[in-house]
């Protein structure tokens, strides 16, 4: 059947993956006997490299999870990793060949299916890749989906996200996406940590958002975090720090028609700009 790539943002160059092998709902099957021992040995070094620096960086919900991806020493089978991720909290992941459509995506998550990139980068993008490949879906994302509040908090924001498409909202709650689950930081022994994607999954990203003075971090608050633009080809430049893992799952029960309405009257936050009074924690 195939579908057509996707595009987010602006890019001089084509959206990678085989599209062709996608069916309706964007999934398409591992196809494992392709992978390299290049690519095998590329996932093992960007695994080590990325778990030596967890520690007093990295939220101690993740470091619990991550043994769950199971070896290290080459590329997961997601058939292996799903016996394991649906006894702890019923979800699976699912096979896609890159970036899907909002609403494909939403639809996935609310379905507890986690659409994974099944391709990993070159060895020149070793050190920073544009789009999101295996490793960052792999190692980013999944570890979370074995922790069960987390694992309800993705799939409302999924349920969330189709009503939002409804609605004309997809923006405004995809900067929810972006500074929660791809770049969120967590209060945890007296600092914060990461629990986002985005940044476990980077080498530079995971020490700057946590211990450099550049950024502001500040506390989450639903309306000021969907309001918030943000970089997609930079380090954040500012990240909001939830107090634990209920707090997401609470805001995901949140009456959100009405409040897309309201932001929909007010002017977009720059992604530095402080608003009067905000002090940075």
């Amino acid at each position: 059947m195939g579908q057509t790539p996707v595009v987010y943002g602006e890019s001089t160059r084509p959206p990678r993956g085989d599209y062709s092998r996608a069916k309706g709902d964007y999934i398409c099957a591992q196809n494992y006997a392709a992978y390299t021992e290049a690519e095998h040995d590329t996932y093992h070094r960007l695994y080590e490299r990325q778990s030596a620096l967890l520690a007093g960086r990295a939220s101690q919900h993740f470091i619990d999870a991550l043994p769950a991806l199971g070896a290290k020493e080459r590329i997961p089978r997601f058939e292996e990793i799903n016996e394991r991720l649906f006894k702890a909290t019923g979800w699976e992941i699912v096979g896609v060949p890159g970036l899907i459509p909002e609403v494909p995506f939403f639809s996935l998550l609310a379905q507890r299916k986690f659409p994974v990139t099944d391709w990993i980068r070159q060895p020149e993008e070793f050190e920073y890749i544009v789009e999101p490949d295996i490793f960052h879906d792999l190692f980013g994302h999944v570890p979370l989906l074995f922790n069960p509040v987390m694992a309800d908090f993705i799939q409302a924001y999924g349920q969330g996200g189709l009503k939002a498409a409804e609605l004309g909202a997809c923006e405004m709650l995809s900067r929810l996406y972006w500074y929660t689950v791809e770049f969120g930081l967590i209060r945890e022994d007296g600092g914060v940590r990461a629990y986002g994607a985005g940044i476990l999954s980077s080498v530079g990203e995971l020490e700057y958002s946590v211990n450099s003075t550049e950024p502001h971090r500040l506390p989450l608050q639903l309306e000021r975090a969907m309001r918030t633009l943000y970089k997609i080809d930079t380090y954040q430049q500012t990240y909001f720090v939830i107090d634990d893992m209920q707090q997401l799952l609470d805001l995901a029960n949140t009456e959100f028609a009405p409040l897309y309405e309201q932001l929909s009257r007010q002017p977009t936050i720059g992604a530095k700009e402080l608003l009067p009074g905000e002090q940075p924690l």
